[in-house]
């Protein structure tokens, strides 16, 4: 049962991985949740920057630079191009050097196009310095993979969502946050087209300052250096019984138990089927063979230096794609809806005026805080109850599903009436759409856990993958409504087709 105490107290650790087991929201000082802090404020600034542009484009950078509605599009989707290779690249740099390098390399080299952005005076100036912008949204992969190293498999969905949610919400804060620096700037004397130039100095400062931070004050492992990262985990069941009673990868407090005879494998007191489902083991009095697969496990989630072979056969798994194909169409759906949305509420509501819009726009994003993290929790509330990665699974789908039909709904309405407007995309689609994103990376370290960056990689690849594909229909498709629908359909289609592929690869132990 959830304690308080649990937000500010250093966290039970397990003495196999030394992988936290529960969550130390408040807590800075211990390492666990120090990592936690920067995982998700690193990512928070970096989705803040990443995004500082749509809230001025259309109506303050667009006149400024003479761009026309069409290049405005096209820029939405250059600023998705970088990502997409980034987050391929960052992936493979989290399994060969580790997150927290990976996550500081992607911010400080992030920074540079973003201290740069005022110095676009036309249009192709402006998609160079989106592009290498948007560097920075490659920092959510380094982001999960090290929360992921930081956390044991009975909470890191719940981990993993909260600071992928408070990351996301930078995309909220963007459009409070610009536009009021904007204001503020040209409140002091500036004109305007010096005002919006200066405002990206802000979260160029706050980058720089972000990633020397983690470098300094955090580890890369909760054993230590990168290249220790196995050494810690014993190769024999040589840890106590009274240890062992504390370390169940279901996060059950179940007794230490001996393999079934027909299981497939044994994980945590249960044995663990080729269909991800797990069933209670029988109690076995030798507390050293359950301790021994609990070993076992450990050892098979240290994260390899891949081959390219080895990562080629997980980059083209069905599991992988699966998790690609779910993300591309929740985290890529918010990419675009993030991008048209204020011009959008402009659109329909145009009494709201610039920062009326900007604000309601801003809504959206910053539901990641609750929706997302609630993802996360049902997810590991569910794989708990169910000892299944099944129940992960359907509850993603479900999930997805459910958010393209609320765009079906949107693009249909076509909603000019605010409540309604708040009501089906700030609410609705955004608890689906948003809670999606936590229970696809509460399903990621589940899937080759030795590979978790190329995992990682590749599903967040594919999240902007979809936001390009959708940014796409947005420029095409005739019309704000007409292509929400186009891309409600696209999301149910492809969940209903991929439902079906099971959690886990085939003869996959422990989650490996």
């Amino acid at each position: 049962m959830f304690a308080l105490s649990t937000l500010w107290k250093a966290p039970e650790v397990n003495p196999i991985n030394n992988k936290a087991r529960s969550i130390p929201l408040l807590n800075v000082v211990c390492v666990h949740g120090r990592v936690f802090f920067f995982s998700w404020l690193g990512f928070f600034i970096a989705f803040w920057s990443w995004y500082a542009f749509p809230p001025l484009l259309k109506s303050v950078i667009a006149e400024d630079i003479g761009l026309t509605d069409s290049e405005v599009l096209t820029s939405n989707i250059i600023a998705l191009l970088a990502t997409l290779l980034v987050r391929l690249v960052a992936g493979t740099c989290c399994d060969r050097f580790g997150a927290r390098w990976t996550f500081a390399g992607c911010l400080l080299i992030g920074a540079i196009p973003t201290f740069l952005a005022g110095t676009a005076h036309n249009f192709s100036e402006l998609c160079a310095l989106r592009f290498f912008v948007g560097i920075l949204g490659g920092s959510f992969v380094p982001c999960q993979v090290w929360t992921t190293a930081f956390f044991d498999k009975n909470v890191v969905g719940t981990a993993n969502s909260l600071t992928g949610g408070f990351g996301n919400a930078g995309g909220g804060v963007t459009y409070f946050v610009m536009p009021a620096v904007y204001a503020s700037l040209v409140a002091r004397g500036l004109s305007t087209s010096t005002a919006w130039r200066v405002s990206f100095v802000v979260p160029g400062i706050l980058i720089v300052s972000v990633a020397i931070a983690l470098l300094l004050l955090c580890p890369d492992t909760p054993n230590g250096k990168w290249s220790e990262r196995a050494q810690a985990i014993p190769r024999s069941a040589s840890i106590t019984s009274s240890q062992s009673k504390t370390v169940r990868i279901a996060g059950e407090d179940s007794k230490t138990s001996s393999p079934s005879h027909d299981a497939e494998k044994h994980v945590g007191g249960f044995d663990e089927k080729k269909d991800g489902t797990t069933t209670p083991s029988s109690d076995d009095d030798t507390p050293q063979v359950g301790e021994q697969y609990e070993i076992d496990a450990a050892q098979q989630e240290v994260i390899l230096k891949p081959t390219w072979a080895e990562a080629m056969k997980v980059v083209f798994s069905p599991q992988t794609l699966v998790l690609g194909a779910c993300y591309s169409c929740s985290f890529g759906a918010e990419l675009a809806v993030n991008s048209i949305l204020g011009s959008y509420i402009l659109l329909n509501i145009p009494t709201l005026g610039l920062h009326g819009s900007g604000n309601w726009a801003a809504m959206f994003g910053l539901m990641n805080i609750v929706f997302r993290p609630l993802g996360g929790v049902v997810a590991d509330y569910a794989y708990r109850s169910t000892k299944s990665v099944w129940a992960k699974k359907i509850l993603l789908h479900t999930y997805t599903t459910l958010a393209g039909v609320f765009l079906v709904a949107i693009g249909q309405s076509d909603p000019t009436d605010l409540g309604m407007m708040v009501g089906l995309l700030c609410i609705g689609f955004a608890f689906f759409d948003e809670g999606a994103n936590g229970l696809n990376f509460a399903l990621v370290p589940h899937v080759h856990p030795f590979a978790n960056g190329i995992v990682s990689g590749v599903t967040g690849a594919c999240g902007n993958l979809g936001g390009i594909i959708f940014a796409i229909i947005f420029r095409y498709g005739g019309g704000y409504a007409r292509s929400i629908w186009i891309i409600g359909v696209v999301i149910i289609a492809v969940n209903v087709l991929t439902v079906w592929i099971k959690p886990l690869p085939k003869g996959q132990i422990g989650g490996r």
